[in-house]
C-alpha cells in the first residue's frame, strides 16, 4: 500500500494532457519492439502514447483491421463508436473515424458529440440487431474506445462484434495480427479520408429509456431512498441526470467534472490515479460525501464497474455485492427462465456457489474474461454474468437480454432497487448471507515470476499438482479448465471443502496473481496463500 493511497492527488500527480495527445500523434511505433506492437487482451489492445504504446498509427492500423474482419464475416450494418473521458480517446476516435469512412463503413456516433459508457453501446448493437427491420439492412457492431478505469495516460480500443459484448480470442487474434503487419508495413494498407459521412446516433435516450425494462424505478421512486451517483469523472457522468428526470427518482450526481488529468480523485492502493470503483483507496472522495444518501454509488471511465456504498457498511466488497444481487435477482425476476444458470469467474467468492446450490440454480463457472457470459446472456440460458473485479450484466424482467457487455449503470441502480424493494441495505443482506452460509476471506496476491515461468503457468495441467492437501484440509479438485464450460483458464485453481487458490500470469508484470478464498478466516487464508505460493512454484519446476 502507497502512503499516499486514498489522499487527494497532487499537482505532481498530474499528467500533461497536451503532451500525451502531441505523444500520440508525434511518437510512431517500432513492431520489432514487442512492448509496442498491438495486443488485445481481455478487454482489447491498451496502453499510452508516452511509451509509444498507444498512439496514432496503433489505431490506424487497428481500424483498418477491423474493417476487414468484419467484412470476411459478411458484417454489413452500421457500426456504432463511442468513446469515454480519457484524454487519448477522442484523438483515437477521429483517427477510426477517418479509417471506417474512407472504407465505406456506415458509422454511427453519439449525436450530442458526448461520452458513450460501455453498456449503452452494445445495448445499441443489440437492439438494432433484435430489430427485424433494422437487422436487414445488415448486423450492426461496434468500437468502445477506452482503457476502463486505466490510469489518466492510457488509451484503449476494443472491438465488439454483433453479439454486442467483447470479441473472443478468435477475433482479437486475427485483428492483432493483421493490425501489426499493417504496421510492418508502415500503414501502406491503411485507407484514410476526412469523415464526411458520419451518422448521429442517440445513444443516452436509447439506453435511459430502456432502463424500465429492467429496474423497478416505481418502487425505488415509490420508497423515496436518497441516491448519489459519482460518475468519477467518466462516460456515465450525463447519463445519470438523464435517469433522475426521465424517471422521477430522488438521484443526485455528487461529481459532474470531467477533467483528462482527474486532478479531483485520491489515489489509489499503488500511488496511482486509477478510476477503479471498487478500489477504497480511489473511493475515498466518493465516501467522503456518503452522509445523507441511502445508496451511493460509483463508476469507472467506461461505466462498465460498480461501487456501491452503503451507510451502514460504508464500500462494499465487489463479491460481497455480487452474491446479494444474485440472491435478490433470482427470488425477485418470475418471468426468467427456472433453469437460468448464474455465472460467475472462477475467482469470484464461492459465497455465490453456496447462494446458487440454495436457490437451486446451476452455476455456470467460467474463465476470467467477460466474453465467456455472451452466448448464455443471449440466449437466456444465463440469466446472470458476474467477474470479481466488479463488472455484471444481467437479464430483463422478461428474460430477454440486455447488454452482453458489463453494465456498471445497471448494477448501481439494482442496489437502489433493492434498498427499496427490501427496506434492507446490500450490506446488511449481505450480513444475513454470512449468518447463513459463513464468513469467507478473500484476497489477491502477486508473486514474482519470470516471463518462462508465467508461460508455463498459463500451459499448467491441474495433474501436474502433486499436493493432495491444501491448509490442512484435502484437496477437492485441481483444475486447468472452467467446470461451466471447459474453456482453459490460462493457470490453475485448486479447491478444498472450505477454501481454494487460483494462479494466472500477469499479462503486464512479471508476476503471476494468487487468487484466494477461505471460509475458516483471515488467518487460514494466510496459510492458504503461503501454500499456494509453494505449490504453484514446485509445479513449474
Amino acid at each position: 500500500m502507497h502512503e499516499r493511497a486514498g489522499t487527494p492527488a497532487t499537482e505532481s500527480d498530474l499528467i500533461d494532457v497536451e503532451a500525451l495527445v502531441r505523444a500520440y500523434y508525434d511518437l510512431e511505433p517500432d513492431v520489432s519492439i514487442p512492448e509496442q506492437r498491438v495486443v488485445f487482451g481481455t478487454s482489447g489492445h491498451r496502453g499510452s502514447s508516452f511509451n509509444r504504446s498507444f498512439n496514432e498509427r496503433h489505431i490506424l492500423a487497428i481500424t483498418q483491421a477491423i474493417v476487414e474482419y468484419r467484412t470476411a464475416q459478411g458484417v454489413t450494418g452500421p457500426l456504432f463508436i463511442g468513446a469515454d473521458t480519457h484524454a487519448l480517446s477522442a484523438p483515437a476516435q477521429t483517427t477510426a473515424l477517418d479509417v471506417l469512412v474512407a472504407n465505406n463503413v456506415r458509422v454511427l456516433t453519439d449525436q450530442y458529440d458526448d461520452y458513450v459508457p460501455t453498456p449503452a453501446l452494445s445495448h445499441a448493437i443489440l437492439t438494432w440487431n433484435n430489430d427485424p427491420a433494422k437487422r436487414a439492412e445488415g448486423e450492426a457492431d461496434g468500437i468502445v474506445i477506452t482503457p476502463s478505469h486505466n490510469p489518466p495516460q492510457d488509451g484503449g480500443f476494443k472491438y465488439n462484434p454483433p453479439h454486442g459484448g467483447p470479441a473472443d480470442s478468435d477475433a482479437t487474434s486475427w485483428i492483432a495480427n493483421r493490425a501489426n503487419e499493417l504496421l510492418a508495413d508502415d500503414c501502406r494498407e491503411v485507407n484514410q479520408a476526412e469523415p464526411s459521412a458520419v451518422e448521429m446516433f442517440d445513444f443516452r435516450s436509447n439506453y435511459v429509456d430502456d432502463l424500465g425494462s429492467i429496474i423497478d424505478f416505481d418502487a425505488i421512486r415509490e420508497s423515496g431512498i436518497r441516491i448519489g451517483a459519482d460518475p468519477l469523472g467518466g462516460a456515465s457522468v450525463h447519463y445519470w441526470a438523464a435517469i433522475r428526470d426521465t424517471y422521477g427518482i430522488d438521484l443526485t450526481v455528487v461529481n459532474e467534472r470531467v477533467d483528462p488529468a482527474w486532478s479531483f480523485m485520491t489515489l489509489d492502493w499503488d500511488g496511482k490515479i486509477r478510476m477503479d470503483p471498487s478500489s477504497p483507496s480511489a473511493m475515498a472522495s466518493v465516501l467522503a460525501n456518503a452522509e445523507g444518501y441511502d445508496i451511493l454509488t460509483g463508476n469507472d471511465a467506461d461505466a462498465d464497474r460498480h461501487g456501491i456504498v452503503t451507510p451502514d457498511d460504508g464500500l462494499m466488497n465487489p463479491n460481497h455485492y455480487l452474491a446479494v444481487a444474485i440472491e435478490y435477482l433470482y427470488t425477485h425476476r418470475p418471468e426468467w427462465r427456472s433453469d437460468a444458470a448464474i455465472g460467475k469467474t472462477l475467482v469470484s467468492s464461492s459465497m455465490i456457489d453456496r447462494v446458487a446450490e440454495s436457490l437451486g440454480r446451476r452455476l455456470w463457472e467460467v474463465p476470467v474474461g467477460f466474453k465467456w457470459f455472451v452466448p448464455g446472456l443471449i440466449d437466456g440460458s444465463v440469466a446472470f454474468g458476474g467477474e470479481e473485479s466488479a463488472g455484471a450484466s444481467f437479464l430483463r424482467k422478461d428474460g430477454t437480454v440486455w447488454t452482453t457487455d458489463k453494465d456498471g449503470i445497471l448494477l448501481c441502480l439494482l442496489a437502489s432497487e433493492i434498498r427499496a424493494v427490501t427496506g434492507k441495505s446490500p450490506s446488511q443482506l449481505y450480513a444475513e448471507l454470512v449468518e447463513r452460509f459463513g464468513d469467507p476471506a478473500y484476497q489477491r496476491t502477486d508473486a514474482a515470476a519470470t516471463p518462462a515461468q508465467k508461460a508455463a503457468l498459463g500451459r499448467l495441467d491441474g495433474d501436474a499438482i502433486a499436493a493432495t492437501e491444501l491448509a490442512g484440509e484435502p484437496i477437492t479438485a485441481k483444475l486447468s479448465h472452467a467446470p461451466g464450460n471447459d474453456a482453459a483458464i490460462g493457470g490453475v485453481k485448486v479447491q478444498t471443502a472450505d477454501a481454494w487458490f487460483a494462479a494466472r500470469p500477469s499479462g503486464t508484470e512479471d508476476v503471476y496473481k494468487i487468487y484466494a478464498e477461505s471460509f475458516k478466516g483471515p488467518e487460514h487464508l494466510a496459510v492458504v496463500q503461503e501454500e499456494a505460493k509453494r505449490v504453484v512454484d514446485a509445479a513449474l519446476g
